[in-house]
């Protein structure tokens, strides 16, 4: 039972660090939030109906955004490369064609 315990948890454990990723994708300096957004995005957020995302209230604004982008979380990747106006772009399309939760 304990060697089972334990390889459940080394097997959780692998699976949370392959989620913990980092892209160095860096975005063209002419990209549009658009490109970007289809470019990387879309590797795992899938479009919603009437919109590119569903987004939940506490992410639902530019900064949040783009720290998550930049940071990732345990199950997104990291981009931080996509900096300043990139970021902004990117950021203000996820904004403008997403619904909140």
């Amino acid at each position: 039972m304990k060697k089972m315990v334990l390889l459940l948890a080394v097997s959780a454990l692998t699976g949370l660090v392959g989620c913990s990723k980092t892209d160095t994708y860096t975005p063209p300096a002419s990209a549009s939030g658009e490109d970007i957004f289809y470019a990387n995005c879309t590797k795992c957020h899938k479009p919603e109906a009437g919109g590119v995302m569903v987004l939940s209230a506490s992410v639902a604004n530019k900064d949040a955004i783009i720290a998550k982008v930049q940071n990732g979380s345990l199950r997104m990747t990291a981009f931080p490369n996509i900096q300043g106006e990139a970021a902004d772009r990117l950021a203000e399309f996820v904004l403008a064609n997403s619904q909140t939760k």
